[in-house]
């Protein structure tokens, strides 16, 4: 688990972003305004994301293409979900999510999952945000 700050998110979503190459899970863990939506917004961006990135709180999931490629030179989608309004895993699975888990053209970024952890692959990079301290 790698631990963030909030003044670390876009930075490390900058550096994250030129590893990714498509199938990664990533699990973001941390309590309200403590960085995952701002981490998941630089992360769009350096991805090469043009539409603005939301927080998908009310509608669970969003989608975007973004104009990086994968291995087999096909652009990669970001997925990004928002689990702060769920209640269970069968809410998320109901979405269909778990097809884009570990597929190539995919990278899926999971707010407040620490509601799924024991649903998640094993090979989801988890990642912990904590507020600055004041």
């Amino acid at each position: 688990m790698k631990n963030v700050r909030l003044s670390q998110a876009e930075t490390e979503a900058n550096k994250l972003a030129k590893a990714l190459h498509g199938g990664e899970v990533l699990a973001l863990i941390g309590d309200l305004g403590s960085g995952k939506t701002t981490f998941t917004k630089a992360l769009g961006k350096a991805l090469g994301v043009r539409s603005t990135i939301t927080s998908p709180t009310f509608v669970m999931m969003q989608q975007y293409q973004t104009t990086t490629k994968n291995k087999e030179d096909k652009p990669l989608w970001l997925y990004h979900l928002d689990l702060y309004r769920t209640n269970n895993f069968s809410e998320v699975k109901s979405l269909g999510v778990e097809q884009y888990w570990g597929h190539p053209e995919t990278i899926t970024v999971i707010e407040w999952a620490d509601k799924i952890l024991d649903q998640l692959p094993k090979e989801a990079l988890l990642f912990k945000f904590t507020r600055d301290a004041k």
